[in-house]
């Protein structure tokens, strides 16, 4: 009761935006309770330095609404969420080796599970059809291989990442930045249920909180600080996967990156982070020895088994690859005429080893 206790006055601390997890968990080493910060004298409070004027100012106002805060903590069961504080033995242990790890954390479903590795994988969300089929690929991959995806269920990469932990039979985690009744964005509904079943979302910010720009770089470390390596996939040059990337390096997390065209925008973030010495990933092979995990199945990325084609299928298919290429290039590549070069490319999308893009562009298919 004495703990639950503690998380009640902790769950207020945690309303108030003005207070950062920096800060209650400075109050806290200080005082040794979050029902004594509650209580204390304002004179007391300003002796300690830890909070400036607007914090003070926001504490002493906030005193009123700990009724409705109480109110609120009690109702989280209804909803099916859970409140997870450093006080609690399952709050995540990889969260606490980062400097600022949130003294709360609003789940529905599961937590990551320790004994089981976890890789961050992000990217940008207005991302090529390429860069979306890699990271399904990847997550389909590593989850398959029992690694846990840790992603942002935004639109594009962390998307894709998610749907291929889920097409892998493995577990994926989205951290929000609203709270974790709300779907953002809307249409990812259906994945936000999927993986409410099969993994979590998470949160540090209370339930009803809407999405706000600023929150999203806030919850990036939650992201890094969760997982044991962090994959980008396509990424500008300045970008939230970037912060997310730089805070995992600040938390002492490996950083790979899938290089890409030194002339796409797209991926000038990932060749800046190969050359600044992060790791190359050209297959979830790379991040599974990383992790030391041996491969259970031949995990060649993308590659189907062409053994069942004719010589002259084989042929195209050779000439082709993940990022699509322009009908011409395949031409010149297998020398065979236009016309049988495309019905052979059309056999070969009806079966599934290859995928078309607009404007005569083809490339090797992603799904397995």
């Amino acid at each position: 009761m004495a703990k639950e206790r503690e998380k009640e006055y902790l769950y207020w601390l945690c309303s108030l935006s003005y207070l950062g997890a920096v800060s209650i968990r400075r109050l806290y080493e200080h005082f040794h309770s979050f029902e004594v910060i509650y209580n204390i004298e304002e004179k007391e409070m300003e002796r300690t330095g830890i909070l400036n004027k607007t914090q003070k100012k926001a504490l002493a106002e906030w005193h009123g609404q700990f009724g409705r805060c109480q109110q609120d903590y009690q109702k989280l069961a209804e909803e099916k969420v859970r409140f997870v504080t450093p006080l609690d033995q399952d709050y995540p242990k990889r969260l606490l080796e980062i400097y600022d790890y949130p003294m709360g954390l609003f789940v529905k479903g599961m937590l990551p599970r320790e004994n089981l590795p976890s890789v961050a994988v992000v990217g940008a969300r207005g991302c090529s059809d390429y860069g979306e089929k890699l990271a399904e690929e990847f997550g389909r991959a590593l989850a398959d291989s029992q690694v846990q995806i840790i992603s942002g269920l935004a639109v594009g990469i962390d998307g894709a990442a998610h749907r291929g932990a889920l097409k892998g039979g493995g577990n994926t985690f989205g951290v929000l930045g609203c709270g974790v009744d709300i779907c953002y964005p809307a249409q990812h509904y259906s994945l936000y249920t999927a993986m409410e079943q099969t993994g979590g979302i998470l949160s540090e910010f209370p339930l009803k909180t809407k999405p706000r720009a600023m929150h999203f770089p806030m919850r990036n470390r939650i992201i890094s600080g969760l997982a044991d390596a962090v994959l980008v996939v396509e990424a500008k040059e300045r970008s939230g996967s970037l912060i997310t990337a730089e805070l995992g390096l600040e938390q002492g997390r490996e950083i790979f990156a899938v290089p890409g065209r030194i002339t796409d925008h797209l991926n000038m973030g990932c060749n800046l982070l190969l050359q600044q010495g992060s790791h190359m990933a050209i297959s979830p092979r790379d991040i599974l020895e990383y992790l030391g995990i041996k491969c259970q199945k031949e995990l060649i990325l993308h590659e189907k088994n062409v053994n069942g084609l004719a010589k002259k299928e084989k042929m195209v298919y050779s000439c082709l690859d993940f990022k699509p290429k322009h009908l011409d290039d395949i031409l010149a590549g297998c020398g065979l005429g236009i016309s049988e070069c495309m019905s052979i490319l059309l056999e070969l999308e009806l079966s599934g080893y290859v995928f078309r893009s607009a404007n005569h562009y083809y490339g090797k298919n992603c799904e397995m």
